[in-house]
């Protein structure tokens, strides 16, 4: 089976630490709830991550160089 995670085309999924988590929340003012979700079974994400994880996504921009996201691991 191909492991799509190291795929070029597959964008870097970060897991993030608690203390960036906070300083996100922060500076957007929102709640971990807010953010878009991502499946726990999607398969661009880690071995590592669990629900309730939050993984910070950077992809390539035309425009921006890189755009980053920011998604909740949901069941």
């Amino acid at each position: 089976m191909v492991d799509v995670s190291n795929h070029t085309l597959v964008p870097d999924h970060n897991l993030l630490e608690e203390g960036e988590l906070e300083e996100v929340l922060e500076e957007y003012n929102i709640q971990k709830t807010d953010l878009p979700k991502i499946k726990r079974t999607d398969p661009a994400l880690t071995k590592e991550a669990e629900v309730g994880d939050v993984v910070k996504i950077v992809r390539d921009s035309r425009t921006t160089d890189e755009a980053v996201v920011y998604r909740l691991v949901v069941e």
